[in-house]
């Protein structure tokens, strides 16, 4: 069990905080198995990703691209979340106002039971009709797109490919958590990728206390007020605890 050093400042932004969001990245879902697209092991290692993750080459050749994210859905499929994820879900029970906001699209945030998720890039694990938006998370393993049950349109996968904008809706809502947020963690982000890597600091703008939790240090680290340099699966389910104990002391003191 790991013990961590808890700041004073860190433990009264833990204690009387009303507004908590998070952001979660690539490093969080790794730490679970699940390859980054980045890393030596990710899934570009030897695909060339504007091959497949672009509208043009599923309208040029959807069913390469269908199988591909058939095989990629069975790969994720297989990975269970870890103790960062099910501290995250715990976490949100603690506080009145939680929003989790995740770059990562393998639904392991939900399968930990967090519910309150804004999933910027999407979910491999969910289809979205090209004709008329209708979205589930309907299971095929044809090896074409199948065709959707309202429209009869085609079903592509609901993720957000290279070149095409996030929803509007989604990073809307999570820019505004960010904006009213008075604790916002970054866990396990590089930083770089935009618009996600803006939140940190709309934060910090607008006075919340930003803590990092990541392995090394990230492109955003120097805005960071906390940092925690070590494996969100260790790093949380300690800060949690700190938590509890922090909300006793409340109770206990009415």
């Amino acid at each position: 069990m790991l013990d961590i050093d808890i700041t004073e400042q860190f433990s009264r932004a833990l204690r009387n905080s009303r507004k908590v969001a998070v952001l979660t990245g690539a490093g969080v879902s790794a730490e679970s198995g699940v390859p980054t697209f980045r890393g030596e092991d990710g899934f570009w290692r030897n695909i060339n990703p504007m091959e497949l993750a672009t509208l043009e080459a599923f309208s040029r050749d959807p069913e390469t691209v269908w199988e591909w994210y058939l095989h990629r859905r069975d790969t994720i499929r297989t990975i269970k979340p870890n103790p960062g994820h099910y501290a995250l879900a715990e976490m949100a029970e603690l506080y009145n106002d939680f929003t989790l906001i995740t770059q990562n699209i393998d639904n392991l945030h939900r399968l930990a039971g967090s519910d309150n998720i804004y999933e910027l890039h999407g979910n491999i694990h969910r289809n979205r009709c090209m004709d008329c938006d209708h979205t589930d998370y309907t299971e095929s393993f044809s090896k074409l797109p199948p065709p959707c049950p309202k429209c009869g349109g085609r079903f592509r996968p609901n993720v957000v490919w290279f070149g095409e904008m996030l929803p509007h809706e989604t990073i809307d809502r999570a820019m505004k958590a960010a904006y009213q947020a008075e604790l916002f963690f970054t866990i396990g982000t590089s930083g770089v990728v935009q618009p996600a890597a803006s939140l940190p600091l709309i934060a910090k703008q607008n006075g919340a206390l930003v803590v990092e939790i990541n392995l090394e240090p990230s492109e955003i680290s120097h805005i960071c007020d906390i940092k925690y340099h070590g494996k969100s699966g260790e790093v949380l389910p300690a800060i949690l605890r700190k938590i509890r104990e922090l909300k006793i002391m409340s109770i206990q003191e009415k």
